[in-house]
């Protein structure tokens, strides 16, 4: 074969060979594209369905529909941001992220889905999470594995680099038809694979694996990271009365801030916390907002055209 006949053949190879590319991308594309369309009515159905029947079928629907998508090649880089039924946060070092969800129990109390998913960058690679919540009686005192999760839905993946790296998790957790939970968690991989909970938050006398608040369910509380002060700021919550200070389901902001500061790969707490001190920047910008399922289902029914 000539040099000008074997440039030629390597110039049709090289453009089928992008074209291959190029048609199992769009591919790929489409068919996350079809699943991510196909996730969204079943999320909507899982929040808004007075059913408690059909929200439970729908979230098995989605599992299934879920990891097929995950399944894909490269899905990792998919971001799936029309899902507005679950919350997906990426690692700042892109090495994971945890795709996060709810479902409300018709006695109003929740049931928490996820998985963390590891990028490969070909292969699927997850470890699915089974929330253990019910059974777990001190999860501030307890480090466990992905079959035994202390669910949450987060907003919030921080790194902590040092001779055992970890992650702290920021999450709402739904309790009941009285009360609200936030947690401060640790994910850390052992031999690649995810553990939850680890003894680095030190206060009060006590080293805990996570942090857990308890609140009113008709009241919000703060609860974020500020990367300029390595510091997670939180409202301090106190009973409305003397009687009340065994209830947490009655307890709310007092306007005042305690705070969680990174030393040295620990966190100590810090109590009143001046908040003029704070920058406002964008890390004062307000946490990721979790509707009541309820109140949602109420919005999107008076969004739907009456017939007249």
């Amino acid at each position: 074969m000539t040099k000008k006949a074997l440039l030629t053949a390597f110039s049709i190879l090289l453009c089928l060979q992008s074209f291959a590319q190029y048609y199992d991308e769009g591919t790929r594309l489409k068919k996350l594209n079809e699943y991510q369309d196909s996730l969204a009515k079943l999320g909507k159905k899982i929040v808004n369905d007075e059913n408690d029947m059909e929200r439970k079928n729908a979230n098995y629907q989605f599992i299934k529909t879920l990891v097929q998508a995950l399944k894909i090649n490269n899905s990792f880089l998919f971001p799936f941001d029309s899902l507005k039924s679950i919350s997906i946060v990426n690692s700042p070092d892109n090495r994971f992220r945890i795709l996060s969800w709810h479902v409300i129990n018709l006695d109003g109390s929740y049931r928490f889905y996820g998985t963390v998913q590891i990028n490969t960058g070909g292969a699927l690679k997850m470890f699915p999470l089974e929330d253990y919540s019910p059974l777990q009686k001190n999860p501030e005192d307890s480090v466990t594995d992905s079959h035994k999760w202390y669910g949450a839905q987060y907003y919030k993946i921080m790194p902590v680099y040092g001779p055992k790296p970890y992650y702290v998790l920021l999450g709402w957790k739904g309790n009941t038809v009285k009360s609200t939970k936030k947690v401060i968690d640790v994910i850390s991989f052992n031999n690649g694979v995810p553990e939850f909970g680890m003894p680095v938050f030190n206060g009060n006398g006590k080293t805990r694996d996570r942090v857990v608040f308890e609140y009113a369910r008709q009241v919000s509380m703060l609860l974020r990271y500020l990367p300029e002060q390595n510091l997670i700021v939180f409202d301090h919550l106190s009973a409305p009365d003397g009687r009340s200070k065994d209830k947490p389901e009655t307890f709310g902001p007092d306007l005042s801030y305690d705070g969680y500061k990174l030393k040295e790969g620990r966190w100590t707490y810090v109590e009143d916390l001046d908040m003029r001190n704070i920058s406002s920047g964008e890390s004062s910008a307000t946490d990721t907002e979790y509707v009541d399922p309820k109140k949602q289902a109420a919005k999107d029914r008076a969004l739907v055209p009456t017939r007249h």
